[in-house]
Formats: structure tokens, C-alpha cells, sequence
């Protein structure tokens, strides 16, 4: 996970970011890299410049992302702003080690008027193989619906990637929510979140992953960094034969 503060609105400065956070982490041998919502354009920037800086996921930002990917051989899932179909979507985009989309997933549960003065609402869940890893992806707010993460854990997702724009006074949600999910589903889950101020917003940082059987890793509330952790399906596969959670549920119970 890249945690990072970004350059509202300055495109290239943020594509610069990932082209530099990527070559570190394929160096340190990751296989994928997450940074934060909307990381390409900025977040909080106002409806009007989102607006301005939207493009197709065929647009050169995200031939920027794929370029990225393949100079420094890993996979990246970045979030940008979306324009298709004559609406914008606060979305992100999942690129292979070899420049290749993967997917392409947008915000399905807008976040207030701020992501509702921008963004029009995703439709549907975002599940991709990155090498031998299945990778679900969600954004900010969307995790904090159980349902969205038990979907795609019932899918098979195995990580659960979160590019996320975390602000005070809710840092409950790295800290609670980000392994409650992992927990309840027997999945991993990584969370990654912006630092500093952006407008009237301030974030919380607190970028974090976490297992079947807890948190492994995580980071401050204020400092840029690149967060590691490894993501073993034998840990999945372990936890579910000793207590199941998707096998002992009973739906029939939940329906209406």
C-alpha cells in the first residue's frame, strides 16, 4: 500500500508518485501495489475540476498506470476519475505486471454530497485474478456495507483491495472495520489511505492489512510511506477448516 499525501489536481505529479512508488516496491518484491482513491487527480478538489480532469479508462492516465505497471513489473490499482458515457465515476484501475487491464471498478456507495456532487453510482463488484491471487475490489465507503466484501468473498476473492480517502473524524474504520471484514469473511483485506489536507479535509492515514487471524500490518496517522505485507492463501485455506464463517451462515435466515 501506498499511503501518500498526492497533489490535488496536478495529474502529472501524482502519475509521478506511482511511477516512483512502483519501481521501489517491485524492488522490494511486491507483486501488487495499491494507492488511494482518486490518487491521479486528486479527491476533494471540487465537482467543477473532477470534471475537468475526468477521462476514459483509455485516456492517458490510465495508459500512464499500465505504462508504469509494465517499466516496473507488478500490478497497480490506482484511483482516478472516470468519465463514460457522459458521466464521471470515481473509480479505479487494476493493471497487471504487464500493462494489461485487469479491471476497471467504480465506487458503487457515494460518500455524501461530496461524492455526489461529482460522481454518478458503479453497478456491480469488481473480482480479477492478479497472478495467482484472486483480488476484489472495493472503494472508501463501499467497505462499509458487509455485504459488498461478503459478496465477493463468496466469489472467491481471497484480498480485497481498497484504495480509500479516510478523513477525521473516522479513523474507526481502518481500525475496526478494516479487520472485522477480514475476519468475518476469512479473507485479507488492504486499505489504502491518503495523509495530509486536501480543501477543508484532513485524513487520517492508518493504511493497513489485514488476515484471517488479524492485523499484519499498518501505518501512522500522518507519514508517507510504503507498506508490505504478504498474502498466503494457505492462511485462508487453515482458518476455514477450523471455523468456516461462509459455511456456517444460513441464509435462509437473512433473506427479505
Amino acid at each position: 500500500m501506498a499511503q501518500a499525501a498526492g497533489t490535488p489536481a496536478d495529474t502529472e505529479a501524482n502519475l509521478a508518485v506511482v511511477r516512483r512508488v512502483a519501481t521501489e516496491a517491485a524492488g522490494a518484491g511486491a507483486r501488487l501495489v495499491v494507492f488511494p482513491e482518486a490518487f491521479v487527480t486528486g479527491y476533494n478538489i471540487g465537482s467543477e475540476r473532477i470534471a475537468e480532469l475526468a477521462e476514459a479508462v483509455d485516456g492517458p492516465a490510465v495508459g500512464q498506470l499500465r505504462a508504469a505497471a509494465a517499466e516496473a513489473g507488478i500490478a497497480i490499482l490506482c484511483g482516478y476519475c472516470e468519465r463514460a458515457s457522459g458521466a464521471v465515476y470515481n473509480s479505479a484501475a487494476l493493471v497487471g505486471s504487464d500493462g494489461q487491464m485487469l479491471a476497471n471498478c467504480r465506487k458503487t456507495h457515494l460518500f455524501g454530497q461530496l461524492d455526489r456532487s461529482a460522481f454518478a453510482a458503479g453497478e456491480g463488484l469488481t473480482l480479477a485474478t492478479v497472478e495467482d491471487i484472486e483480488v476484489g475490489v472495493l472503494i472508501c465507503y463501499d467497505l462499509e456495507f458487509p455485504e459488498a466484501a461478503r459478496q465477493l468473498a463468496l466469489r472467491g476473492a481471497q484480498l480485497i483491495a481498497v484504495p480509500t480517502a479516510l478523513m477525521v473524524p473516522a479513523q474507526m474504520v481502518a481500525e475496526a472495520i478494516v479487520p472485522a471484514r477480514a475476519l468475518e469473511n476469512q479473507i485479507y483485506v488492504a486499505y489504502a489511505n491518503r495523509v495530509g489536507t486536501e480543501g477543508s479535509l484532513e485524513y487520517v492515514g492508518r493504511s493497513c492489512v489485514a488476515g484471517p487471524e488479524g492485523l499484519l500490518a499498518s501505518a501512522g496517522a500522518s507519514e508517507e510511506t510504503v507498506l508490505y505485507a504478504d498474502i498466503d492463501a494457505a492462511a485462508i485455506e487453515s482458518a476455514r477448516e477450523n471455523q468456516s464463517y461462509l459455511h456456517d451462515r444460513r441464509p435462509a435466515l437473512y433473506e427479505g
